[in-house]
């Protein structure tokens, strides 16, 4: 399992990715990693997260970029010292990448917006697996 960390603007991103055996066909090259996702306010003001953008690289080098309006059909908000978790998939046509993005991110009660990172993760199948 590979993980990454970042924090911006008191808003931590953690995200953890993995290989999804029962969801892949590798001799039909495809495939699929679950990720999860931590979102921690840390700030002394509410926010919400109201869109995402994701880099998906592939190890050819093939990169996806996807975008979107919150995330799982949510636009979660968090009061301070508050999470949301969550946890989705990644189809790739190799057997590693990694994934990279950023939250658009809504401070409530100034109506001002930033992006929180969502620092690399690798997505690998591990070794030996078929």
């Amino acid at each position: 399992m590979s993980t990454s960390e970042a924090t911006t603007n008191g808003v931590q991103v953690e995200a953890a990715g993995r290989f999804a055996r029962e969801h892949s066909a590798p001799h039909l090259s495809e495939w699929f990693f679950l990720y999860t996702i931590r979102i921690t306010n840390h700030s002394d003001e509410t926010v919400q997260v109201v869109g995402r953008h994701w880099v998906i690289t592939d190890a050819t080098g093939k990169v996806e970029e996807v975008h979107g309006e919150g995330v799982v059909g949510e636009q979660p908000v968090l009061a301070p010292g508050e999470s949301f978790e969550y946890t989705s998939g990644c189809p790739l046509g190799t057997p590693f990448g990694f994934m990279r993005g950023r939250y658009e991110m809504l401070a409530t009660a100034g109506r001002r917006r930033f992006d929180a990172e969502i620092a690399p993760f690798e997505l690998r199948q591990p070794h030996g697996l078929q």
